[in-house]
Order: structure tokens, then C-alpha cells, then sequence
């Protein structure tokens, strides 16, 4: 009996302890921690580059005389309110002028092929290598009193045409340098487009105009939208060409230059500066909106 019961200690071996291990912490654990280390120096940006400017700006135009009145004085003001009409004006003809010249030049140049088919879609973006400065400059030179359509119609009538520091002038100048930001988007738009569509059409009996208004436009319309959101936002803040015409033209940003230079009136500047943004930004939201949310793949 002792036998077999020293054969069986001898055969089952004592049973080791169970040691703990432990575990790893979890993944999940950790990003909470790597998140917020990824968004600080996108935060700090913001916050540094973005929000501090802006509140400042605000408070700037609340700081004056008038308090918080100085933002319902831009609206009522007669010489402010208007300077922002006439440039809403001003960007609102500048928006419909390039996009109807944009998108058929755009259609023209993703159907067609030819030779320096290349060369000329280069020269279209070229205004996009000039500064504002520059842009108000070859106005001058093309309708200044030196220009070059004051000297042709002073040959052919007698009578000199100069029209560069006007609202005209101005008007020419931002469709210059408007035209490459819309065009790029059309013709990038159109490349997208199925020809079957106006293919079947076609084949319905539908005439070119039907075709143009029912399948290619409704197509474009997204991209549409988006360009002409910014180029408005663009035409409304443009500074250097107005600058350089400035001699009877009365659009928003250079009334803010004056009331901050020329009338050390800061806090109408900042109002006005803050009643600018607003404009644009609530442009570029609405077309945001419409457009599906692709304003900014637009640009």
C-alpha cells in the first residue's frame, strides 16, 4: 500500500503555482493621449493665427467712442454703407462676368484638342503669378490715359477713352485675374463628365441649347457654385489692384485702408474689417451648403 502510494507521488508531479502576468494596457488606453498630441500644434495655430486675431479684432471694434455701435455704424453710416454696396455690386458682376467666360472657355478647351492646346491653358493661369499691384498696373497700361485704348480711340474718333480708374477699370481687373481660379475648376469638372449622357440627348431630338441647359450645366453646377464662391470672396477682399486705381473708386477694403491710415479711425476700420468677413464667410457658407461641401476642393 505505502508502495503504490510512493509509485503514484513519484508519477504525478506537485503542481507549480500559477504565476500572474501582466497584461499590456490596452491600445485604446493610449488614444485619448495620442489624439490630443496630434491636435495641440493644430490647436495652437488656431488659436495663435485665428481665434486671438479675430476676438482682438472684435473687441478693437468695440473699443471706440461709440462701443458696440461702431458695427451698427457701418450699416448706416451713408459713406460706409455705401462702399459696401458697391462692392457687392462690383463682386457679384465680377462672379457672373467670369464664370459665363470660364465655363465656355473651360467646355471649349477639355473637348477640343489642337496644337498648343497646352500652351494655352498655361497662359490662361498666368494672371495667377501677379500680385494685385501688378494686375492694376496693365490696367492702366491697357485703359489708363496712356493706354492703349485711349490711343486707338483717340485715333479713330478724336476722343480719348480712360476708364481705368473707375469702377469699369476695377471691374476688368478682377475678371483678369479671376478667370484662371474659375477656369482650373471647370475644366477639371468637365473632364468628369459622361458624353452618353448628351449622347442620349441628342438622340431624343434635343437641340444644343436643350443639351447645354438640361445635362451639361446641372452637371457643372456643383462646381459652378464653388468657383463663384470664391471668386465673390476673392473680389470682395482684393486690395492691391483697387489700390492702384484708387482714384475715384469706393469699394469696402479700401474705405477700411482710409479709416485706418488716412482718419486714424481704428475702430471703424476693425468694424468694417469684421462686417467684411462676415459677408464672405456667410458667401462661402452658403455655397458650401449648396454645393455639397466641396468650396475648398474648388480651390
Amino acid at each position: 500500500m505505502s508502495a503504490c502510494t510512493g509509485i503514484a507521488a513519484t508519477r504525478s508531479p506537485a503542481r507549480s503555482p500559477v504565476r500572474s502576468r501582466g497584461r499590456p494596457s490596452s491600445p485604446a488606453g493610449h488614444a485619448p493621449l495620442r489624439l490630443a498630441a496630434l491636435l495641440a500644434p493644430a490647436a495652437a495655430v488656431f488659436a495663435a493665427f485665428f481665434l486671438l486675431p479675430l476676438v482682438r479684432l472684435i473687441a478693437i471694434g468695440a473699443g471706440g467712442a461709440e462701443g458696440w455701435g461702431a458695427y451698427l455704424a457701418t450699416l448706416t453710416d451713408p459713406g460706409h454703407l455705401d462702399s459696401l454696396v458697391s462692392t457687392l455690386a462690383l463682386s457679384a458682376g465680377v462672379t457672373v462676368a467670369t464664370l459665363a467666360i470660364a465655363t465656355v472657355a473651360g467646355l471649349f478647351l477639355v473637348r477640343h484638342r489642337f496644337p498648343g492646346h497646352a500652351l494655352l491653358v498655361a497662359l490662361l493661369t498666368f494672371p495667377l503669378a501677379f500680385p494685385g499691384a501688378v494686375i492694376g498696373f496693365m490696367v492702366i497700361m491697357l485703359a489708363g490715359r496712356q493706354g492703349l485704348i485711349g490711343t486707338v480711340t483717340q485715333a479713330l474718333t478724336g476722343g480719348r477713352l480712360v476708364f481705368a480708374y473707375s469702377m469699369a477699370g476695377l471691374f476688368l481687373g478682377y475678371v483678369y485675374f479671376s478667370i484662371p481660379r474659375v477656369i482650373l475648376t471647370v475644366m477639371a469638372a468637365a473632364e468628369k463628365l459622361d458624353p452618353r449622357l448628351e449622347e442620349a440627348a441628342r438622340s431624343l431630338g434635343a437641340p444644343p441649347w436643350r443639351v447645354a441647359a438640361d445635362v451639361i450645366l446641372p452637371a457643372l453646377k456643383p462646381a459652378l457654385i464653388s468657383a463663384g464662391a470664391l471668386c465673390f470672396a476673392t473680389a470682395m477682399g482684393a486690395f492691391g489692384t483697387a489700390f492702384t486705381l484708387a482714384t475715384r473708386i469706393n469699394v469696402l477694403p479700401m474705405t477700411i485702408y482710409t479709416e485706418f491710415t488716412l482718419q486714424a479711425n481704428i475702430a471703424a476700420a476693425a468694424a468694417l474689417s469684421v462686417l467684411l468677413g462676415l459677408i464672405t464667410w456667410a458667401a462661402l457658407a452658403l455655397a458650401r451648403s449648396a454645393a455639397g461641401g466641396s468650396v475648398a476642393a474648388a480651390g
